[in-house]
């Protein structure tokens, strides 16, 4: 909805999103970490079809996480990958994994 600048298709769209949240939620198990990313950052109502300049959302959910942790400007879309690897114990070759902010170990 965004490339094609469907405003009111866009808001459908994170409404329903948002309504299967809680769903989500309930199927957590406690070592689980819920991501919300994008790729990119996107204006629906900006005219034509480029990206814009918005940064991208980051948000982080799970019953280890703290909540209000400010994350900052990441250096790559590499560090979530870091960050799920270091849930499971892994070690990817890029990346800075930021789980002990969100979890507050370390």
């Amino acid at each position: 909805y965004g490339h094609r600048r469907d405003v009111e298709g866009y808001a459908r769209a994170l409404e329903h999103f948002d309504s299967r949240l809680p769903e989500i939620e309930r199927a957590m198990r406690d070592t689980d970490l819920f991501i919300i990313a994008a790729d990119h950052g996107n204006d629906p109502t900006f005219p034509g079809t480029d990206h814009t300049r918005e940064y991208s959302p980051l948000i982080v959910y799970g019953k280890r996480a703290r909540p209000g942790v400010d994350l900052g400007i990441r250096g790559s879309l590499s560090d979530i990958g870091q960050t799920i690897a270091d849930n499971f114990g892994l070690r990817l070759g890029a990346g800075e994994s930021f789980l002990r902010e969100v979890s507050g170990n370390g």
